[in-house]
């Protein structure tokens, strides 16, 4: 270990910085967040400085740098772009044991300043010894992404129940099973939905638990590409217990769950076993009153035609806790890796999202609104029905020759694109498999331009070749 990594205390402490640049006021703007007394050096400064010199948050004590400047401080930066100037703080700072760093020169390092993810009191330092420091950032920004927002906060509340929790769980063990229940469960989903106030109340109830309390994540996967999660649904996938999962998640997605959760299969799909909606809700009321971290994983996003809602109601009924984290619906991310923008200002000012596949009692579709020009309508679940749905679009207006596509699988690396017109549809059905959607409208034709993912589609009179031979 080239290093001791620690966390030094600068509250107040005086620190002075020689150089007065961009580079000097990015190190000053990290002392400052640190509490530090700084102190700079330099015959300019620029525009941030002059604005921290103004406001009083950093003092200007000289023009040119001189070892006497070192008497008293606790530790220096040197940042100027005259070596000689640096070679001076750094030979003057060891000669007093101050703790220097010279900026890009290791060799003239006392100490040097990693890259750091703040979710203070939570501070992650990354370093590579000063021989990579563009892969030390690189490595932060994955731990940026990673790590939620609110660890900060959490700690925060976390430190101020400690003294409480010792009076309540006097074991040590009790104590650390207590917080990792805290960290993974309610309190912590608490704490990252801005409810502090119930956050706390949910460590006291804690703290008087032998049992913990289950709760249900209802999480959008997205149309396929593992790319597309949100960091939220991410991070709780990697904290679940058990994972109900339906068909339209794709194995990308899958491989990101935790490996030793539960995995449980309830979707639905044509030809295939389906789970009942109800056995599904069962399901997740008794996963969760067993004190499980259940996730919900659906397809796309559970609110669009996902019966999210549904499941969020029996839920609620039966007491249980619970979360949604949305996810991108297919009409948004298919179409988007198509090259077919849902609105344009020269050929469609709506758009509309349908699915083919209704309740055999619920209300029949406004086709005479679905079937107006300068729109783009989306269509979920609709090959079984695509000659319907074809025929009566047209019929109330839709000009036949409008365009059409259907994408099979969305977003992932086997996505295929068939295009054709409105009249063509049932033919295109034909030769496409579920997961797919179909989307009607103008728009359709600008795929021609802005298509960047996956193989070129494929036009209807290739189908048609197809279906001839």
């Amino acid at each position: 270990m080239d290093y001791l990594p620690i966390f030094a205390d600068l509250k107040r402490r005086p620190c002075l910085v020689v150089g007065g640049g961009e580079v000097a006021w990015r190190k000053t703007r990290m002392l400052l967040k640190a509490g530090a007394d700084v102190r700079v050096i330099a015959p300019e400064l620029n525009a941030d400085f002059r604005r921290a010199v103004q406001s009083g948050e950093v003092t200007h004590f000289a023009d040119e740098f001189s070892p006497s400047d070192l008497d008293g401080i606790f530790l220096a930066i040197a940042a100027t772009d005259r070596k000689a100037v640096n070679a001076l703080v750094y030979q003057s700072a060891n000669q007093r044991q101050v703790m220097v760093n010279v900026v890009d020169d290791t060799q003239r390092c006392s100490f040097i300043v990693p890259s750091v993810v703040d979710r203070s009191p939570i501070i992650v330092a990354i370093s590579s010894s000063g021989r990579a420091p563009v892969l030390a950032r690189l490595i932060r920004e994955k731990l940026e992404a990673t790590l939620p927002q609110h660890l900060g906060r959490m700690a925060e509340i976390a430190g101020r129940f400690r003294a409480r929790l010792a009076k309540t769980v006097m074991t040590l063990s009790g104590r650390r099973h207590f917080w990792e229940q805290a960290f993974n469960g309610r309190f912590s989903d608490l704490v990252a939905a801005g409810r502090e106030q119930e956050a706390e109340h949910e460590l006291q109830s804690l703290s008087l638990k032998s049992e913990p309390q289950g709760q249900v994540a209802l999480i959008g996967a997205g149309p396929g590409d593992a790319g597309l999660l949100t960091l939220r649904a991410l991070q709780l996938m990697q904290q679940a217990d058990v994972v109900l999962y339906d068909y339209l998640v794709s194995d990308e997605v899958m491989e990101l769950v935790r490996r030793d959760a539960e995995q449980v299969c309830v979707g639905k799909k044509a030809g295939f076993h389906s789970v009942p909606q109800e056995e599904t809700n069962r399901l997740l009321v008794e996963y969760a009153r067993q004190g499980k971290r259940v996730v919900r994983l659906k397809g796309g996003d559970p609110f669009v035609f996902g019966r999210g809602g549904e499941e969020l109601e029996v839920l609620f009924d039966a007491g249980i806790p619970f979360q949604v984290v949305p996810g991108i619906t297919a009409a948004a991310g298919a179409t988007a890796y198509a090259g077919i923008p849902l609105t344009h200002r020269d050929y469609a000012q709506t758009a509309m999202f349908i699915t083919g596949h209704q309740k055999p009692d619920g209300d029949q579709l406004d086709w005479s609104t679905l079937a107006r020009g300068k729109q783009t309508l989306v269509i979920y679940m609709g090959l079984m029905k695509s000659g319907y749905i074809g025929q009566q679009l047209i019929s109330h207006g839709r000009a036949p020759e409008t365009p059409v596509a259907i994408i099979e699988r969305g977003t992932q690396q086997t996505q295929n694109v068939l295009k054709g017109q409105l009249h063509e549809l049932a033919q295109l059905a034909q030769h496409a498999a579920s997961p797919a959607l179909i989307v009607v409208g103008e728009v359709v034709n600008l795929s021609e331009k802005l298509h960047w993912f996956g193989k070129q589609e494929q036009q209807s009179q290739h189908t048609a070749v197809v279906k001839l031979a």
